[in-house]
């Protein structure tokens, strides 16, 4: 038993190994010059970039990295009782009796701030004043 045990943890310890060796190291610089202090790391190829999700200060979140290394976007769960009120109006209007389960702040690469309430399903997306922007679904 003792020695499944090991071998187990030797496998996850090379799988995790092996997964973050793989990212080219244009984009794993990129990520360490933009993100100090981060835990919980986890990669994942999504066409021609990666994104990586990871805790920084406590916080979920997570960067589109393109092939050249350009920081894409960064989103970050935040509080729902964060939200702009105008989202949760917009919210309350427009989503009867259901529930916000959670929310986040996406950040782009030219500065431009969004923010996703999730409901159940689905990803409700505003920009930066509060105005509606598009359903996301999942």
């Amino acid at each position: 038993m003792k020695a499944f045990v090991i071998i187990s943890l030797l496998f996850i310890s090379f799988v995790g190994f092996s997964q973050n060796s793989n990212i080219p190291l244009a984009i794993k610089s990129a990520f360490t010059r933009a993100f100090k202090n981060v835990s919980d790391v986890k990669w994942e190829k999504e066409g021609r970039s990666y994104e990586v999700s990871f805790v920084q200060n406590g916080i979920k979140t997570s960067a589109d990295i393109d092939e050249k290394g350009k920081v894409l976007e960064i989103e970050s769960e935040m509080k729902i009782t964060s939200l702009l009120p105008q989202i949760v109006s917009y919210i309350k209007a427009h989503y009867k009796g259901k529930e916000l389960t959670g929310a986040s702040k996406i950040k782009y690469a030219d500065g431009s701030i969004n923010y996703e309430a999730l409901i159940k399903g689905n990803g409700i997306v505003f920009d930066s004043k509060g105005s509606f922007l598009k359903v996301i679904k999942d």
